[in-house]
């Protein structure tokens, strides 16, 4: 009997957990808009309509950065070992931010803005904050895109479904869990513990994508 589909799980769920921890470690961040989701989560307005398009725009950002990225590295294996450096590189600077973050006390506050706000209107603001912030598609597009497509052509879906889970994850918990998170995330203690775990993981994902440039490639 053959083994192959065995071998397929035993490797998607390591691909699948490095999707899911790179995108957790990128997207838990105080900014406008986890601020923003949280304000809507206090205020119980258009959770769901705003969590589901925050989560859809991370999950078609990283998709299309994955694909797009491995056309682009398919016959340049020189440029796919360049950028694992540029991304371990850069994961490794992002490892030491979060850890200076946490030796500093921080605090989340909702985002401020006009009370009533139609679901349309709710949805747009979320929106700007999602897309244009330029941040976003160096993270989704170019960093987890460039990392997902140097997953065998198999297992990328698992690594875009891992990160699709994180951001999914993520929104649904600051959404709905508003009332229960904002005491926690406005003590600074709370994010100090946070950033030191995102630290942490970002320095093994950086030890991954190194191992990756010089044995894997």
């Amino acid at each position: 009997m053959s083994t192959f589909p065995d071998s397929v799980t035993a490797l998607a769920f390591p691909v699948f957990m490095q999707g899911l921890a790179l995108s957790f470690g990128l997207i838990v961040a105080i900014g406008a808009q986890n601020a923003f989701v949280l304000r809507q989560g206090l205020r119980r307005e258009h959770v769901g309509s705003i969590v589901l398009f925050c989560a859809v725009a991370d999950a078609v950002l990283v998709a299309a950065g994955v694909m797009g990225m491995a056309q682009a590295l398919g016959e340049r294996p020189g440029l796919a070992r360049a950028l694992a450096l540029a991304g371990a590189a850069f994961l490794a600077y992002y490892a030491v931010v979060a850890l200076r973050r946490a030796r500093q006390p921080q605090r989340l506050q909702a985002a401020q803005g006009d009370s009533g706000l139609g679901q349309a209107a709710a949805v747009a603001q979320a929106a700007a904050f999602t897309l244009l912030n330029p941040h976003v598609y160096l993270d989704t597009v170019l960093l987890v895109g460039s990392i997902g497509a140097q997953q065998p052509a198999g297992l990328r879906a698992w690594f875009i479904a891992g990160a699709s889970t994180a951001s999914l994850g993520w929104f649904v918990l600051l959404g709905y869990g508003a009332r229960w998170l904002a005491p926690v995330f406005a003590r600074p203690r709370a994010w100090q513990v946070l950033d030191s775990l995102i630290g942490l993981t970002m320095a093994v994902l950086a030890a991954l994508m190194l191992r990756h440039a010089f044995i894997g490639s």
